[in-house]
C-alpha cells in the first residue's frame, strides 16, 4: 500500500500589526465645544437661535457644544461673532495662578486651539480670558492646511506678518501669495480664506484680531 503524504507542520501565522491611525484629539473638540455652549447660555441663546443666526443646523451645533465634530476656523468664527465675542475667547479663562496682572503671557503658559482636522493651530499671545477687543495669535499652518473652500466673514479687522513659509490668502475676489516677510490687513468682513500651499514645509503667521464689540 501506498504511504499517505506527511502531514505539513502546522505553523502559527504571525499577527500583522496594522498601521497606528492618528490619533484623534477629542479632548480638545470638548474643550471648545463646553466654551461654546457656556458662553451661548451665558448670553441667555438657545440652540435655535443660534442656529437661525449662523445658518447651522441645531444638530451640528450641538454635535460641537458635546465635543462631538471638530469645527472648523470659519464655524468657530461665525459662532464667536453670532456669540459677541471674539474668537479669543474660546480659548478658555485665564490660569488660576496668573501673576502677571493680565499684562504679560509667558510662553510656557500660551492657550491654543488646534482645528486638528484642517491643519491650522492657534497660539494665543494675548493673556487667556481677558475682553479685550485686540488680540494677537500665532498662527501654525501645516502643509496643505487651509480654512477651507468656503469664504467667511466676522466682526472687527484683522492684520499679519508671516514669520516663515508662505500663505495664500484671499479677500473678496483676489488672491495674493505671501512669503516671508510680507504682511497684511483687511477688514474681516469682507469675505475671505486662506491656506498654505506648501506640501512640505509649515508656516507660521503673526496675527492680529481686533472686534468692535466684546461682551
Amino acid at each position: 500500500m501506498r504511504k499517505g503524504a506527511a502531514a505539513r507542520p502546522v505553523t502559527a501565522r504571525r499577527a500583522v500589526k496594522k498601521p497606528a491611525r492618528k490619533p484623534a484629539e477629542p479632548a480638545m473638540d470638548l474643550a471648545v465645544g463646553r466654551r461654546i455652549r457656556d458662553l451661548r447660555r451665558s448670553k441667555q441663546m438657545s440652540l435655535e437661535v443660534v442656529a437661525a443666526r449662523t445658518e447651522l443646523s441645531i444638530g451640528f451645533i450641538s454635535q460641537i457644544e458635546r465635543g462631538l465634530s471638530s469645527p472648523s476656523l470659519r464655524v468657530l468664527a461665525t459662532l464667536a461673532d453670532v456669540l459677541g465675542v471674539g474668537i479669543a475667547a474660546l480659548f478658555g479663562a485665564a490660569p488660576k495662578d496668573d501673576s502677571a496682572g493680565g499684562i504679560v503671557t509667558r510662553e510656557v503658559q500660551r492657550a491654543e486651539l488646534k482645528l486638528w482636522r484642517t491643519g491650522i493651530s492657534k497660539q494665543l499671545l494675548s493673556p487667556a480670558g481677558s475682553e479685550s477687543r485686540l488680540n494677537l495669535f500665532l498662527v501654525h499652518l501645516e502643509p496643505g492646511g487651509n480654512t477651507g473652500d468656503e469664504f467667511y466673514t466676522h466682526d472687527g479687522e484683522e492684520a499679519g506678518l508671516v514669520l516663515s513659509g508662505e500663505m495664500t490668502l484671499t479677500v473678496d475676489t483676489e488672491t495674493w501669495t505671501l512669503k516671508q516677510g510680507d504682511s497684511f490687513r483687511f477688514a474681516s468682513r469682507r469675505p475671505h480664506r486662506f491656506s498654505n500651499p506648501a506640501h512640505d514645509a509649515k508656516a507660521v503667521v503673526l496675527w492680529v484680531n481686533c472686534v468692535t464689540a466684546v461682551g
